[in-house]
């Protein structure tokens, strides 16, 4: 005897995701609002994007760790420690050293601390200032919108502060770190979180830390009219002016615009920077960076209000140019300005 089954009875198929809005190459959203950050341009360049992995042992002069900061939140950093005198349980105040707090960039959207490109030019610039850097895992947009990477950061500075005070405990920063000369760092958007985080301090009872200073690399300060750079300036692959609308439209909290205070600071809808108290600054610009009119706009607002501004322009390079691990390779200028840029850091560092 035949059983006859009712189309009731039949598994309904699964429906596929369907992609919503994408940046090529970069990011894709999806209709169940999940967000697929795999690269899936050139494939000669994929190895940038992928995670490097920590290891304990010193690799050319550095070793590297991820460390939970906060278990309930499950907030990250990867800290990265130059070799010298390391073995040593206790240090002597003199011998210890600077700490440099990294935001990455990625219009917050995209990128994260474990990238190769950000292991490559921070275990380096660990090496050259010899410092220690942490660079702090960042929750990205459109899943995660802004103030979500900003409070992060921040998060990630409490816990530097906490460690000065003994109320946590770190090995490589507790003993090895001199929170008398703590910096903060980052590139594109990641600069643009430094400034909110060194504005935040100021307001913060932060003894025994000392905030020397601010390191901000071709911040993603912009306003919602177009400048002039913006429309004059070659694009690279690390910004276009599609990806500056869109990565901003994903990371900004809903129906804000590019005047929100997080991107455009110098604006009328920001604090007033006169009002600010601000470490002092080491403004790095690229010559053929898209954003750099509006970069320059903060740094004339900076100089009106008084603040300590030092500004580092690289001349024939575009936006974060020393983060292209194949350019700094194969390419004699950004090779000798990469060099220029995390000298004149260790500088700043070294000054302050």
């Amino acid at each position: 005897m035949n059983t006859v089954q009712s189309f009731d009875s039949f598994p309904t198929p699964k429906k596929q995701k369907q992609v919503v809005d994408e940046v090529s190459g970069w990011l894709r959203v999806y209709d169940d609002g999940s967000v697929d950050r795999t690269w899936t341009g050139p494939p000669e360049v994929k190895f940038m994007a992928e995670p490097a992995p920590p290891h304990l042992n010193f690799v050319d002069g550095v070793a590297t760790k991820d460390v939970t900061i906060d278990e309930n939140s499950g907030r990250r950093v990867r800290i990265y420690l130059p070799e010298k005198d390391c073995a040593a349980a206790t240090v002597a105040a003199g011998d210890k050293l600077p700490i440099i707090l990294h935001f990455h960039g990625g219009g917050f959207c995209i990128t994260q601390a474990d990238w190769y490109m950000y292991y490559a030019g921070y275990t380096r610039l660990a090496r050259v200032a010899n410092a220690i850097v942490v660079s702090c895992y960042l929750p990205l947009g459109p899943d995660n919108r802004l103030p979500a990477a900003t409070e992060t950061g921040y998060a990630a500075f409490l816990w530097l502060r906490a460690l000065s005070r003994g109320e946590a405990r770190e090995p490589w920063l507790s003993d090895r770190g001199n929170f008398d000369k703590v910096f903060l760092v980052g590139d594109s958007s990641g600069a643009n979180i430094v400034h909110h985080v060194a504005a935040r301090a100021g307001n913060d009872d932060l003894a025994p830390l000392r905030l020397a200073g601010a390191i901000l690399i071709h911040p993603g300060f912009c306003r919602s009219s177009r400048s002039k750079s913006e429309l004059e300036q070659p694009e690279t692959p690390f910004l276009t002016l599609f990806m500056l609308d869109k990565f901003l439209a994903f990371g900004l909290p809903e129906g804000s615009t590019k005047d929100h205070p997080i991107t455009c600071p110098m604006g009328s809808g920001a604090p007033p920077i006169s009002g600010l108290k601000l470490p002092p600054y080491l403004y790095c610009v690229a010559e053929y960076d898209l954003l750099k009119d509006t970069e320059m706009e903060f740094y004339e607002a900076m100089k009106e209000a008084n603040k300590d501004i030092e500004l580092l322009v690289n001349s024939g390079v575009g936006h974060i140019f020393y983060l292209n691990k194949v350019a700094v390779d194969m390419d004699p200028v950004t090779g000798s300005e990469t060099e220029r840029l995390l000298s004149e850091i260790a500088k700043f560092v070294e000054k302050h």
